[in-house]
């Protein structure tokens, strides 16, 4: 008598997904296993195949949970226990029938245990096991630890009743939540997550690839607990509620350590949370990577290579500055050199690398770390950030001294580098002797190469970028599951790179104007940010509109320096 195994694999073997030669494959690399477990393990089939094949065999509807946007409060419906213990989970509730997603529809004892606890029809449907048991969990760790359905299956005394004294039971729910938030923070890639209470509703958004995005959280009533426990991951006050505070703590996620800087906020509504989620490691390789031109890229290696002298990125704060230090100084990163960061926060760790935390309540500033790492023999300085005269000082000095020197300043574009460092009172000659490059960026978000197709942008955007060449075709992402149906996924560097050659230097020792300067840039082959983003709207790797975004208050057509430079 054939088994419902052997009915999937006819499934299977009928739409030509395995072979008898794979089946025989999978029974002998593991035998202790099942078949279909095999063929997954060996990456035969995918387990979306196989669930769909099942719902074949058990002629039962297949539900593609990433497609559905499922209400997290039904957990309050069936009791955990239930939950894992039949791997079901009630998708919609409608007119007094429950669709229920299952990893074993055929478990008919499951769903009439779940019939006589929604008191409703059942409608099952198949889900991928792992997708469900993820949503599973993620439903009664942000919601289903305060449902009103107690769990009706018998819990094991506790090991240690001391322990429980002290956290209380009501904890371990909160515990669970602030776990689940953070874990899927860093899992969606997410810079900051923000926790805000309203008068009905407690709202929890990621801002993933510079945008903040809704997502499902934990009822209201939990916010006092997750307030409470975020508090003591970060050894605030906790009986301070009126006050702002700001902290930090570390949080493991899947072997991976993640610096978490804490900003609490009191509201009207209750106290708001801000986590900004600091990467441990660097995974960017190379200038290239970040999506720096070829000749971005040689600009920026031969400054790196220099023994000393002066590297800037410029740009708002999120354009991604420090990600591009940290590319250069992983570049220089060896044994034969001493390497030290000054940062506020640090938000990287390098091996060799000596990293110092600005802590101006101690009195331990950018000037004042930099004064004492000059007496540490140090060959490469990363400074966070030059913010005023004292400090842009002493990093021309030491850039000027016999060291490699990489910093941020806060400008709109490359040539406005030069104004700011005549701001902070530094001379000419010393902007001369010291500045190797100056690289103005920003981040646009990058067409999801899922979903990209072509569009057609306003004709007014192709003329502003343009003129009157439209004969290009343009990408732009519709939206699917694996860019959360945003038509972005992930984030790319757009550049105006800008070296200091002999003309330049003559405009900057005769005190020449900002526009004079700039108008000398880009007739010495600085390549205008605006015209670096069209290049990558014309390979499809953006929208033309991400273009207008991030060109605003950079050089663009249309300006008089435009107009000489295209000229």
């Amino acid at each position: 008598m054939l088994s419902y195994e052997d009915f999937v694999l006819g499934a299977l073997t009928e739409e030509g997904l395995v072979t008898p030669e794979s089946i025989d494959r999978a029974r002998v690399s593991e035998p202790d296993r099942s078949v279909l477990d095999a063929l997954i393990d060996l990456e035969i089939l995918t387990p979306r195949q196989l669930t769909m094949a099942r719902a074949s065999v058990c002629e039962c509807p297949y539900a593609d949970l990433s497609q559905f946007d499922v209400d997290l409060s039904n957990a309050r419906l069936i009791p955990r226990s239930v939950a894992r213990k039949f791997d079901a989970f009630p998708l919609f509730v409608l007119e007094g029938l429950t669709t229920v997603g299952m990893v074993d529809p055929m478990d008919l004892q499951g769903v009439d245990r779940l019939r006589s606890l929604l008191r409703s029809d059942v409608d099952p449907v198949i889900c991928e096991p792992t997708a469900l048991r993820a949503l599973i969990e993620r439903a009664y760790s942000l919601v289903g630890a305060h449902g009103t359905i107690e769990d009706d299956e018998p819990k094991p005394d506790s090991a240690d009743p001391a322990t429980d004294a002290v956290l209380g039971t009501d904890d371990e729910p909160i515990v669970a939540a602030v776990n689940q938030i953070i874990s899927e923070g860093v899992s969606a890639g997410a810079s900051d997550i923000h926790i805000g209470p309203d008068e009905h509703e407690l709202h929890l958004r990621y801002r993933i690839d510079g945008t903040l995005r809704c997502m499902q959280g934990p009822p209201l009533s939990s916010h006092s607990g997750i307030v409470q426990r975020i508090k003591v991951m970060a050894n605030l006050d906790l009986t301070q509620t009126r006050r702002p505070q700001d902290g930090k703590f570390r949080y493991v996620c899947d072997g991976r350590s993640i610096d978490i800087r804490l900003s609490v906020l009191p509201t009207i509504w209750g106290e708001n949370i801000v986590m900004r989620l600091l990467g441990a490691g660097l995974a960017v390789t190379g200038f290239a990577e970040l999506g720096c031109s070829p000749q971005t890229v040689s600009l920026l290696e031969h400054a790196t290579s220099q023994p000393y002298g002066m590297i800037l990125a410029t740009g708002p704060t999120g354009s991604g500055k420090t990600t591009t230090l940290y590319t250069a100084l992983a570049l220089v990163n060896t044994p034969d050199r001493n390497l030290v960061t000054i940062e506020d926060p640090v938000e990287y760790r390098l091996p060799m690398v000596r990293h110092v935390q600005v802590n101006t309540e101690i009195g331990l500033g950018f000037a004042s770390a930099l004064r004492a790492i000059l007496r540490q023999d140090p060959d490469v300085i990363l400074l966070g950030e030059i913010r005023d005269e004292e400090t842009a000082r002493i990093a021309i000095q030491a850039a000027m001294t016999g060291h490699l020197v990489l910093s941020t300043l806060h400008t709109n574009n490359a040539p406005g580098a030069i104004a700011r460092l005549r701001d902070l009172e530094c001379p000419s000659f010393a902007i001369n002797a010291s500045v190797l490059c100056v690289l103005a960026q920003r981040l646009a978000r990058r067409n999801c190469e899922q979903c990209a197709s072509p569009y057609e942008p306003t004709p007014a955007l192709v003329r502003r970028f343009l003129g009157t060449d439209d004969s290009h075709q343009f990408l732009r992402g519709r939206g699917c599951p694996k860019c959360m149906n945003q038509g972005t996924k992930g984030r790319v560097g757009v550049y105006e790179a800008l070296s200091l050659t002999p003309a330049l230097q003559e405009a900057i020792e005769s005190h020449a104007s900002s526009g004079a300067i700039t108008e000398i840039a880009l007739r010495e082959g600085m390549t205008p940010m605006w015209r670096d983003g069209v290049e990558k709207a014309k390979l499809g790797i953006i929208e033309l509109e991400e273009v207008a975004r991030i060109a605003a208050g950079s050089l663009e057509p249309g300006l008089d320096v435009g107009r000489k430079e295209a000229a």
